[in-house]
């Protein structure tokens, strides 16, 4: 199959291809392959690619013989690394597949390489030491996002249709607005983090994917979907299979639409046009829109605060564990300024304060449940400005303490963290682009608790509106004839 005939096909339509015959698992590897080495290059989404060791059988799936990436994290593969981006963890082999790879696995996945990922994720761009910057297919100058931002990157470029991808913070919908994709955040419980882990940053982490259409999240998330023996976690499970929501029509909903984000942070220009055209769009397609201001539980800085706490906490546990388990030292040689500042404000936080910080999760989850009683979802942009220039968060990194590296993240997407706080699904929608660069332009959408069925049939109704599956970055696969 030429590169050129590969890119075309989504996820869906390229196991279909498999189903009938016309195409094996082994000759769409070899093509994923070949785009690879065309386009990462320009990139540096993929760190590490292996021969895949999986033996699909057609139809046994909507996904079987489509090649798939994992993310340098999240995810354990046995016999192959997983480093998370760090030179603490350098090397670091997978003993065992986790429950998400054996569900990939059953899902007829072939997963055939690694993406790259921020310093155990701790970032919202993909510039890691270890493996250096990734680019972004659109305008390489510029970030991909992150922390899943090889995964956007690859998935942008045509390299394959759709990759794993983990959200703590925004790592699905960042680079899914970065890169010009779809990117559901599930609902907490929705997807096994097990069995090493319970749960992640106590929650706040989710698994899930980015892909250039609707309907293939939704076929993954069908087969990725429920808790193992042991999970901490539960969400009820969906009355009918994800990927029959994308084509049934939503209904009218109640949208309220948030402009500008908790903080004061302001939505720049180009953001706020490409929102105002997305309202429009939503009102012809007969939806209730208005402005609304929603009550986040806590002040910005008390909520900032608490998440420092909280995430710091969880990643000095982390540090102490892979520091001892490869007998390597805690130090500039290991992690890079900002983990490293991070790790020793964890070390100070008392259990008080991170029994507090739970307690400001909590009245989060509470103040946005009140505001989904009263509306079927809030829209905003994913981020507040296009995607920034590589380096932007790097601007004086080794002077800020862990409180001042996550208010910087979180002052470069304000909009993003509060539903994984909540435990809240949300997406990211590519609908629509900035007229004078052309860069895509990312709307995020939320919904209640276990509500993901609702936002696949609004991304199903949006995506039919104006397609965006077209639109092609300047570094794309497709630009190659390859055979």
């Amino acid at each position: 199959m030429r590169i050129t005939e590969y890119v075309s096909f989504d996820a869906v339509g390229l196991a279909e291809l498999v189903a009938r015959g016309e195409v094996t698992p082994a000759e769409l590897e070899a093509t994923a392959r070949e785009a690879a080495r065309a386009v990462n290059p320009q990139i540096n989404a993929i760190v590490e690619t292996w021969p895949a060791d999986d033996e699909p059988i057609p139809g046994s799936s909507p996904l079987a013989g489509v090649p798939f990436l994992i993310k340098d994290i999240g995810v354990s593969m046995a016999g192959r690394r997983m480093e998370l981006g760090s030179r603490l963890a350098a090397g670091n082999v997978a003993a065992a597949d986790s429950s998400l790879m054996l569900r990939f696995r059953r899902a007829g996945l072939v997963t055939f390489g690694r993406t790259s990922t921020p310093e155990m994720a701790y970032s919202n761009t993909t510039e890691p030491v270890l493996y250096g910057a990734t680019r972004n297919p659109w305008d390489p100058a510029r970030s991909a996002g992150g922390s899943s931002g090889g995964a956007g990157a690859a998935v942008a470029a045509g390299v394959v249709p759709i990759a794993h991808a983990t959200d703590a913070a925004g790592s699905i919908r960042i680079p899914a607005a970065c890169n010009g994709l779809f990117g559901l955040k599930p609902t907490r419980g929705r997807v096994s983090a097990g069995p090493s882990f319970d749960e992640v940053f106590n929650g706040l982490a989710v698994q899930g994917s980015v892909s250039r259409t609707v309907r293939d999240s939704a076929a993954l998330l069908d087969q990725i979907r429920g808790p193992e023996p042991g999970d901490p976690y539960f969400a009820q499970e969906p009355s009918r299979p994800y990927a029959e929501e994308v084509t049934r029509p939503p209904g009218t909903l109640r949208i309220g639409v948030l402009g500008q984000a908790w903080g004061g942070h302001r939505t720049t220009a180009p953001v706020a046009d490409a929102l105002s055209r997305t309202v429009r769009l939503l009102e012809s397609l007969g939806h209730q829109v208005e402005e609304v201001k929603v009550d986040l539980g806590v002040h910005w800085e008390e909520f900032v605060l608490a998440s420092a706490h909280q995430w710091t906490a969880n990643l000095t546990a982390s540090v102490d564990e892979l520091a001892a388990a490869f007998g390597r030292p805690i130090d500039d040689s290991t992690l890079e300024p900002p983990l490293l500042a991070s790790y020793h404000y964890g070390q100070r936080v008392s259990g008080a304060q991170f029994v507090t910080a739970l307690a400001v999760r909590n009245r989060v989850a509470r103040s946005l449940a009140r505001y989904f009683a009263a509306h079927d979802m809030l829209l905003t942009p994913t981020l507040p400005e296009l995607p920034v220039p590589l380096g932007t968060h790097a601007e004086g990194a080794e002077t800020l303490d862990g409180l001042g590296w996550l208010r910087r993240l979180f002052d470069l997407s304000p909009f993003t963290v509060a539903f994984n706080v909540a435990g809240t699904p949300a997406m990211s929608v590519p609908v629509t682009a900035d007229a004078e660069t052309g860069l895509p332009v990312g709307m995020q959408f939320a919904a209640g608790y276990g509500l993901e069925s609702r936002l696949f049939r609004l991304a199903g109704q949006l995506e039919q509106a104006g397609p965006w599956s077209d639109r092609t970055p300047k570094v794309w696969a497709g630009n190659h004839a390859g055979h």
